[in-house]
């Protein structure tokens, strides 16, 4: 396993992670579990978008620049006019 494998799956067990303390805070029943879930949500995006930025500097996660016409098609279907 390489260096991008490593940070792929990295990245994808983080987005695992937020995903998982964002349910947890929505479903927590006192202030404080919410609390907890929401600084542990926190600290979880800011991680992946750690592992995120190392790989963009690496070329490992490339970013397509999006079709205008494809923004405004949507922006036109969901927004109102």
């Amino acid at each position: 396993m390489d260096d991008k494998n490593l940070m792929e799956n990295m990245l994808m067990l983080e987005k695992g992670v937020c995903d998982l303390y964002m349910h947890g805070a929505i479903e927590s029943s006192t202030g404080n579990v919410h609390q907890a879930f929401s600084t542990a949500l926190t600290d979880s995006l800011t991680m992946q978008e750690t592992i995120y930025g190392k790989m963009a500097a690496r070329g490992w996660y490339a970013v397509e620049q999006a079709d205008q016409n494809k923004i405004n098609a949507l922006r036109q279907k969901f927004c109102c006019k």
